[in-house]
C-alpha cells in the first residue's frame, strides 16, 4: 500500500495554482444555490414560437450515450459563450437574477419536483442545453422574456437573445411537506452539489477531473446538455441525465437522484477518449479546509474551526479502514493511497455542534459530507488527496478523486457506477468506534505530542487495547490511552521525535484481541506546519 506520497515540483510551480479549478468562490457559489426560491404554482410552457426551432425527439439513455460515442469521433468544439455583457456583470449584478417562480417547470403539477434554471453570467460563462423528458419525449426548455427576474431590460435582452442556461437546479420538500427547497444544483463545468434534510451547501462534487495538478495544466470537461425526466406525482426520485464534452473525452451520465435524510445519487457514467489519458480522477470531490484540529490559524480569529470537510476517510478493498485528518499546508501536498477494488472514500465534516465553529453566518456545522460507494469493480489504482496552501475561507483548496491504474486509453469506452450520499457522517459503521478529534498536545522537553481522541470505546476496555504507532522517519517515544468520559471514548497521547527529517508520515492503530477497534489515523508530519 503506498500512502501520502510526496509530490516534489519545480520552484515555479506556485504559478501552476493559478490553473487550478479549485480556488472557486464557495460563498459565491452557496449564496446564488441557496436562495431558496420557492417551487412556482403554475408550469412555464416553451414559446410557441420557438417550438418550430428545436423539435421533440425521442428520448431514452441510451440517446445520451450514442450522442457522446458520436461527439468523441469528431474535434473537439469550445462550448458556446455567454455574451462579454453578462460575463463582466459584477457578484451583486448577477445575484440579482433569478429564476421567476412562475416559471418553474412542473410547479403547479402534482409531483413533488421543480426545476430552475441559473442564467449565464459572471462566472459562468458556457452555455448549455437543458431539455425536459415526459413519457420519453426529449422537448427543449426555452428562454423567453419571462424566465428570470432581472434588475434592468437591457439584462433581459441579452438573455432572450442568448436563449440558454447556465445550469439546472431541482426542488423537493426535504426539511417540510409546504416547502420545495432546492437540493441539488448542476452549475459551473462538471460540478454539482447535493443537501440532505437539515444542510447547507459546502463541498463539491464534480462529472470527471483530467490531469489535475499536472505541469501542462488542468482540464476542465463540461456538462453540455442536460435531459431531466419527468417523476410521477407518486415517486420521490428524480433522474437527470448529463452529456459531458471536453477536450480529451466525451461522456454520457445518469443520475438517479434520492432527496431525503440523507439525499443520495446513484451515477452512471460511459465515456469516450478520444486520446489516452494518463491522469483521470472518477467520483472528484472539492471542499475547503481552512484551519482547526491539527492545523490552528495563522491569525486570531474567535472561530475554533473552519472548514466545510475536516477528514478524509477510505475503505480500502481489503477491509481496512483509514481517517486522515485534512490539512492546510505552507507547501502544495499530494498524497496517493493505492488500493485494489476500493470500497468507498469521502470527505467527511464530523463536527457537527455550533459550538465547533462559532459562526453564526456560515453554520459549518450544518455543512454536508460526501461518501462516495463503487457499484462496480473499480480494479486497481490509487486515491489522490490534494491540500493546497489557502488564506482564506472562500477557496476550494482540498481534492480528492479515485485514478485507476492505466489511466483511460483511446476509443475504448469506460463503464463505472457509484452511489454518492450526502450524509452528515460517514454513513457505515456509526456505532464504532471512531476518530473525533486530532490535535496537537502540550510543548514537552523531548520530542512532539499530539492526542487522538476516539468515541464509542467502553471504559472496561481500555486496558485490553494496543497502540499500534509507528513514524516513516525518526522514532516514536511513548503512547498511552486514558478513558475520556465526556465522549463515551478514549484519549490517545502520542509522543515522537522526527529528529533531522522535515516531513514524516505517523500509523496509529488500535487494536482490540489483535482485531482493529477503529479506522486507521495517518497523518503527514511536516516542520513548516510545526513552527
Amino acid at each position: 500500500m503506498r500512502l501520502n506520497l510526496v509530490m516534489n515540483y519545480p520552484t515555479g510551480y506556485p504559478a501552476l495554482l493559478k490553473k487550478l479549478p479549485f480556488v472557486i468562490l464557495t460563498a459565491f457559489a452557496a449564496v446564488v444555490g441557496i436562495n431558496n426560491v420557492n417551487a412556482a404554482t403554475t408550469q412555464a410552457a416553451p414559446s410557441t414560437e420557438k417550438k418550430t426551432e428545436k423539435k421533440v425527439e425521442k428520448f431514452s439513455h441510451d440517446t445520451v450515450i450514442a450522442l457522446a460515442e458520436q461527439l468523441s469521433q469528431k474535434p473537439f468544439k469550445e462550448a458556446k459563450k455567454a455574451p462579454k455583457e453578462l460575463i463582466d456583470l459584477n457578484f451583486d449584478t448577477y445575484s440579482k437574477i433569478n429564476y421567476q417562480e412562475n416559471a418553474a417547470i412542473w410547479g403547479g403539477s402534482p409531483t413533488k419536483f421543480s426545476v430552475q434554471l441559473f442564467a449565464p453570467g459572471f462566472l459562468y460563462k458556457n452555455l448549455v442545453d437543458i431539455d425536459v423528458v415526459e413519457n420519453s419525449k426529449a422537448i427543449p426548455i426555452e428562454l423567453t422574456e419571462a424566465s428570470f427576474d432581472v434588475p434592468n431590460d437591457a439584462i433581459e435582452k441579452l438573455l432572450t437573445q442568448v436563449g440558454q442556461y447556465a445550469g439546472v437546479r431541482l426542488h423537493y420538500p426535504i426539511n417540510d411537506d409546504e416547502t420545495k427547497d432546492e437540493f441539488i444544483m448542476f452549475q459551473g463545468a462538471s460540478y454539482f452539489r447535493v443537501l440532505s434534510k437539515g444542510q447547507t451547501y459546502g463541498l463539491s462534487n464534480r462529472g470527471l477531473a483530467i490531469d489535475v495538478a499536472q505541469p501542462k495544466g488542468e482540464e476542465y470537461p463540461l456538462f453540455k446538455r442536460f435531459w431531466v425526466e419527468r417523476p410521477s406525482k407518486y415517486q420521490t426520485a428524480i433522474v437527470v441525465h448529463a452529456l459531458l464534452d471536453s477536450q480529451s473525452v466525451t461522456g454520457a451520465y445518469r443520475f438517479g437522484i434520492y432527496p431525503g435524510a440523507p439525499s443520495r445519487v446513484e451515477v452512471e457514467v460511459t465515456l469516450f477518449p478520444r486520446h489516452d489519458i494518463q491522469h483521470v480522477g472518477l467520483a472528484p470531490l472539492t471542499s475547503m479546509f481552512l484551519y482547526g484540529g491539527l492545523d490552528a490559524s495563522d491569525k486570531p480569529d474567535y472561530r475554533p474551526r473552519v472548514h466545510n470537510s475536516d477528514g478524509l476517510q477510505v475503505d480500502r478493498g481489503n477491509g481496512e479502514r483509514l481517517w486522515r485528518p485534512l490539512n492546510n499546508p505552507n507547501k502544495l501536498q499530494i498524497s496517493a493511497f493505492g488500493d485494489e477494488d476500493i470500497k468507498g472514500f469521502g470527505l467527511i465534516q464530523r463536527h457537527r455542534k455550533f459550538e465547533d465553529y462559532q459562526d453564526l453566518d456560515a453554520n459549518y456545522q450544518l455543512r454536508p459530507s460526501a461518501w462516495i460507494e463503487p457499484l462496480n469493480d473499480w480494479g486497481k489504482g490509487q486515491l489522490i488527496l490534494l491540500e493546497i496552501p489557502s488564506n482564506a475561507e472562500t477557496n476550494d483548496n482540498i481534492v480528492t478523486y479515485w485514478e485507476p491504474q492505466g489511466g483511460l486509453k483511446k476509443d475504448q469506452p469506460y463503464k463505472y457506477s457509484y452511489r454518492m450520499t450526502a450524509s452528515n457522517d460517514s454513513p457505515s459503521a456509526a456505532s464504532k468506534a471512531r476518530v473525533v478529534r486530532s490535535s496537537k498536545g502540550q510543548l514537552v522537553t523531548k520530542g512532539k505530542e499530539l492526542l487522538i481522541d476516539y468515541s464509542n470505546i467502553n471504559a472496561q476496555d481500555i486496558d485490553k487495547i494496543r497502540i499500534d504507532a509507528s513514524i516513516s522517519k525518526g522514532k516514536i517515544i511513548s503512547s498511552r490511552i486514558v478513558v475520556h468520559p465526556d465522549i463515551n471514548g478514549a484519549r490517545v497521547f502520542l509522543n515522537f521525535e522526527p529528529e533531522s527529517t522535515n516531513v514524516a508520515e505517523l500509523r496509529v492503530q488500535l487494536n482490540k484481541d489483535d482485531k482493529p477497534l477503529a479506522a486507521t489515523w495517518l497523518y503527514r508530519w511536516n516542520s513548516d506546519d510545526w513552527q
